[in-house]
């Protein structure tokens, strides 16, 4: 069995693009790069890339070896790439992934319906060609053609990317949002890999992160008072597993400092053991008018499996409590490939979420995170598993049916199916700062633990990140560098 695959680059600097692309079609081996090629000595895998000048006319080349024999060569003129609008490295890029990619696709026989993309937010291409006022067709055109994705996925993300825009344009260096993080749980899912933390045992440590984040927010306040707030977000974690006033604490000194009316705040309430009357109306007292009630599945045996505390009667019971509370929109999570579960199992979580009928509904596909629980039991179990893309086919006749619109998207790294997590709303009730966030067409400033502060800089449609520590022990104890940060940031 081959383990290795060995990768040598020619012309070019490129090798971090195609090592993710390159792994996409050998899952869970490893890729070893080459300083030097002994074509005599090779065994297994070998794919050589290589970028050179023939006669003053560049060429991108991939060829695969397999034991020293030429199994697929595939070459391409730059040339040939007709997207005028990009520049020379962006052309390179493109040709010595797309070579490469071509050759493995051939010779393996296999399609990513990505194509050659790997990057966690693939609507930004299509952002960025309409930008440079290619027409829907010529963008359709080269999502198929030159970054090879099927034409559904290039539909897909094309009428995404349309609906989204009424949201991000026109681009304003002066609009941003809040992200506030609250890293604790109930449990720990055996899927999740983000660090956050089991709230009971825990209370003293609770109480030192609130003090810590409120101190954050207070002592960076100054930095964004003549900004506009689009929209408030509070994550993590489960924001409603903290106590009642401790959850309020937080919501009143953030309301204190930015008073006006924001388009849309956010409470994730995604664990309905954590949700009562109580807190939804101390919630709805506020403003917010957006909560995530996430079930991930109405199997109970799935629950119990991957460590979910409530069962299908509090789900039920939650989301009729927080209709009773009358929030405007309410977003249900469901993953699709949980361990255990079949097409039957997911037909039954649908039929479940019909009953409820949510206005955003959320379907991730379960990604294989190093930091989970999941990543240490078997890989090929969970990839073994050959309904991944039935079930978004379901996912996706279920939504048509009930008329919900894909409004975003993004992609994971060892994500079940090299397929995609979608977003799907009823008509007029899309999360905004799910699109903004996404897109990276708008300032973000992130609080709390492991938040990632993300400045927008329109005229050059770029972003700078200032990430927070992801150390609980970092955060609370070094705050004072991050608020000196945050009061040196510069938005021009």
């Amino acid at each position: 069995m081959i383990k290795i695959i060995k990768l040598y680059i020619e012309g070019h600097n490129y090798g971090h693009d195609l090592f993710e692309l390159i792994r996409t079609f050998f899952k869970g081996k490893e890729i070893k790069f080459l300083d030097k090629v002994d074509l005599d000595r090779n065994k297994g895998y070998l794919i050589i890339s290589k970028l050179t000048n023939n006669k003053e006319k560049p060429v991108a080349c991939a060829t695969i070896y397999y034991n020293n024999i030429i199994m697929e060569e595939i070459k391409e003129d730059l040339e040939s790439i007709n997207i005028h609008s990009y520049n020379k490295k962006q052309i390179e890029k493109l040709a010595i992934k797309k070579v490469v990619y071509r050759s493995l696709s051939k010779y393996l026989n296999i399609i990513l319906p990505w194509g050659i993309l790997t990057g966690i937010r693939p609507v930004k291409v299509v952002h960025t060609l309409i930008d440079m006022k290619f027409s829907n067709e010529k963008v359709l055109n080269i999502l198929e053609n030159e970054y090879k994705f099927t034409s559904s996925k290039a539909l897909l993300i094309v009428n995404i990317a349309l609906s989204q825009r009424k949201h991000l344009y026109p681009r304003d260096k002066e609009k941003f949002s809040l992200y506030i993080n609250i890293p604790f749980c109930p449990s720990k899912c055996s899927y999740c890999s983000f660090p956050s933390f089991k709230i009971e045992g825990n209370e003293a440590i609770v109480e030192k992160y609130i003090d810590t984040l409120i101190l954050e927010i207070e002592s960076t306040k100054d930095t964004f008072k003549n900004r506009k707030l689009n929209t408030i977000y509070i994550g993590g974690g489960t924001p409603t597993s903290l106590e009642i006033h401790q959850l309020e604490r937080i919501i009143d000194k953030i309301k204190t400092i930015f008073p006006n009316r924001v388009k849309e705040f956010t409470v994730e309430a995604g664990r309905p053991d954590t949700i009562n009357e109580e807190k939804l109306e101390m919630l709805k007292s506020y403003g917010v008018n957006r909560i995530s009630i996430n079930p991930q599945t109405f199997n109970y045996k799935t629950l119990e499996r991957i460590g979910r505390n409530h069962n299908i009667h509090s789900i039920k019971e939650s989301y009729i409590l927080a209709k009773k509370v009358d929030f405007d929109i309410i977003n249900m999570d469901i993953i699709l490939g949980l361990p255990g579960e079949n097409t039957r199992e997911f037909k039954n979580t649908l039929k479940e979420i019909k009953s409820l009928d949510p206005d955003n509904l959320t379907v991730h596909i379960l990604s294989l995170k190093k930091g989970s629980q999941l990543y240490k039991k078997s890989i090929k179990d969970l990839e073994d598993n050959k309904n991944i893309e039935k079930m978004v086919e379901i996912t996706s006749e279920y939504a048509t049916k009930e008329g919900l619109i894909p409004y975003y998207m993004y992609r994971q790294k060892q994500i079940l199916g090299n397929l995609e997590n979608i977003g799907y709303t009823k008509p007029s009730k899309e999360c905004i700062y799910n699109i903004s966030m996404m897109e990276e067409k708008e300032t973000i400033i992130g609080f709390g633990l492991g938040a990632v502060t993300k400045i927008y800089y329109p005229k050059k449609d770029r972003i700078r990140r200032v990430p927070n520590f992801k150390s609980l022990h970092d955060y609370i104890n070094r705050v004072s560098e991050i608020i000196y940060k945050k009061n040196n940031m510069k938005f021009h």
